[in-house]
């Protein structure tokens, strides 16, 4: 089945939009059953700060309610550029939405939070494709682990889950690792890497449906397009980004080699300095022995 690559935002949302695929995409990652999902696509203008190019793209947040009853505010972050993220961006995002009361039930709440973020570059010093950072409780007196939760503490600190698209395998047994294999980056139809050939056998309703959205946004003109508008929009930014590093990394290595050569000529005049010092000593001591001797 050929199917369009799901790390681009216009993809994403497209999937997203189906409520029975978003509490799947949600809970397979959380491993919790999700009772209810609603999905709110945050459209915001980002401006590469090497480029100044401001591209349009999308986060997402999703209030969802567990089948504990417990609720959360779920927060999903794609980054399908191949270099390092911009982290104070996530940061501030981040910084924003726990300053934000949400509404449950009509009622203003404060939500605990959860992030997942979708990575298109690699994380060096982790191998796995799916990685769940958690938090525990520690009673630092005894040392001990707590079985406990705390409304404040829950609300004040978040888990997190991080995707490194490059690093799922073809692995396809557990019901993340078919959730993952949606991600896979491989066995695309062209260069472009915006369709791929899904070779796994489906056998999960869910993923049929993930599928089929994926394969409507894959072969349809009009949703292909805007992947494509998407992508050059992300190439643009990269290429200028990497031209403008390019030039910073030259003027650094100018002024690096502008320092040494400044180090070299301070520490040869400071060598001089201590030889006419050493002169001057050696003049003062032949004109003591000159004295003595008259």
């Amino acid at each position: 089945m050929l199917i369009a690559n799901p790390i681009y935002d216009v993809v994403f949302k497209r999937m997203m939009e189906n409520e029975r695929v978003a509490k799947f995409f949600i809970g397979t990652l959380l491993d919790e059953i999700i009772e209810a999902v609603e999905v709110k696509p945050q459209e915001f203008t980002y401006t590469d700060e090497f480029s100044a190019l401001a591209v349009f793209r999308l986060d997402f947040i999703a209030t969802i309610k567990t089948n504990t009853g417990e609720h959360k505010k779920v927060l999903i972050e794609i980054q399908k550029a191949k270099n390092q993220i911009d982290l104070m961006r996530f940061r501030k995002y981040l910084s924003e939405q726990y300053k934000k009361e949400d509404i449950v039930n009509n009622v203003k709440v404060v939500l605990p939070i959860t992030t997942i973020y979708i990575l298109g570059f690699n994380l060096k010093e982790i191998e796995t494709p799916c990685l769940k950072v958690e938090r525990n409780y520690i009673d630092h007196i005894n040392k001990s682990s707590l079985n406990i939760k705390s409304d404040f503490v829950e609300k004040l600190t978040h888990d997190s889950y991080i995707v490194q698209v490059e690093k799922i395998t073809n692995r396809y047994q557990t019901q993340l690792d078919k959730l993952l294999s949606i991600f896979e980056q491989s066995n695309f139809v062209d260069d472009t890497e915006i369709t791929k050939e899904f070779t796994h056998v489906i056998d999960v309703e869910d993923m049929k449906l993930a599928t089929d959205i994926l394969h409507y946004s894959g072969t349809n003109p009009a949703e292909k397009k805007k992947i494509e508008i998407e992508q050059e929009a992300w190439r643009t930014v990269d290429a200028m980004a990497g031209e403008l590093r390019e030039k910073l990394t030259q003027q650094n290595l100018e002024l690096a080699e502008k320092d040494q050569a400044l180090t070299e000529k301070d520490q040869a005049l400071t060598e001089k300095d201590q030889a006419i010092l050493q002169m001057q000593k050696e003049m003062v001591e032949l004109k003591k022995q000159l004295i003595k001797k008259t």
